[in-house]
């Protein structure tokens, strides 16, 4: 069974490809950065004329996802013409592409496309608010998705894990600090609920082989403040919670507003599977422990120098 994976260096890209190469033939499309991965890699500019249904045309997926995006929320405030590119006109072209090829798609999008200022958590049926570039766009590309391709899943994510760079998610940030002991920040008011990126990949498969469609909050099942967040990676890895000291984001000088909560309420996901989601101390031991097996090094390995 084929599997094509777009954004496949990304965070949720790599991990995934990784996860999934044994049960599937894995296909990434890249622009460069995989050199000696395991698995196909095709490299092209997914924004290039006509390239999206060529890649279809020649690899016949029977699954695609996806993970192509510009997630750097600075970026995006920057160069919103980009983010527009990437975020809602390719996803809509991909869409398209794959419903009239009759394949099915898992498109990711983002919890970020919630403003934050509801009290307790929210569910697909809340509207969403977004607050920057980077949350506008990638609702404009849930709705896109939706509107081109109602068959397809849009799952809201939240995810850490070991990236290409090695800074790429939240837990690498505090790990990075922590195991050189530099003192670094946590915000004790912004709220979200973080997914193990494996979790996030198994339980995609999970959707796709069992036939979801629409739209799902797939992000880990415990809420916590990114304090919080740092001092668990912190004692699991044995290191001094007390460098990360509790900070308002409010007084964080960044360039892209954030939002303060971002509960999401998993019920609608975790019913349709007909199972509970991984828990967060499961999917972090797991982290722990790719860790201990050099599991980053192994990723890392295969991009370009």
């Amino acid at each position: 069974m084929k599997l094509l994976l777009t954004g496949v260096s990304g965070l949720l890209g790599i991990n995934f490809a990784q996860e999934m190469m044994n049960e599937f033939e894995i296909i990434g499309v890249d622009r460069g950065k995989l050199v000696s991965a395991p698995f196909k890699i095709l490299k092209h500019d997914l924004l290039e004329a006509g390239i999206v249904e060529t890649i279809l045309d020649k690899v016949r997926p029977d699954w695609v996802v996806n993970c192509a995006a510009l997630a750097d929320l600075d970026l995006c405030e920057n160069d919103p013409e980009l983010a527009k590119l990437l975020n809602t006109n390719l996803p809509r072209q991909i869409a398209r592409a794959c419903k009239e090829r009759e394949i099915t798609l898992a498109h990711i999008s983002t919890d970020a496309v919630f403003d934050g200022q509801k009290d307790g958590f929210y569910g697909e049926d809340d509207s969403p608010s977004p607050i920057g570039v980077y949350a506008r766009t990638k609702l404009d590309g849930e709705w896109a998705v939706l509107t081109e391709n109602p068959k397809a899943i849009v799952a809201r994510v939240n995810f850490y894990g070991w990236s290409l760079s090695g800074r790429r998610s939240l837990a690498e940030f505090f790990y990075n600090n922590l195991s050189h002991s530099k003192s670094m920040s946590g915000f004790t008011d912004v709220i979200f609920c973080p997914m193990l990126v494996n979790d996030t990949a198994r339980t995609i498969v999970k959707m796709l082989d069992r036939g979801l469609k629409g739209l799902y909050h797939l992000v880990g099942p415990q809420a916590m403040s990114k304090y919080q967040f740092g001092v668990e990676i912190a004692r699991r890895f044995n290191m001094s919670e007390s460098d990360i000291t509790p900070k308002s984001v409010n007084f964080a000088g960044l360039i892209a507003k954030r939002s303060n909560n971002l509960w999401l309420s998993t019920r609608k996901l975790s019913t349709d599977l007909g199972e509970d989601l991984p828990n967060f101390s499961t999917g972090l031991d797991e982290f722990y422990t790719q860790y201990e097996q050099s599991y980053p090094q192994k990723i890392r390995s295969y991009q370009q120098r």
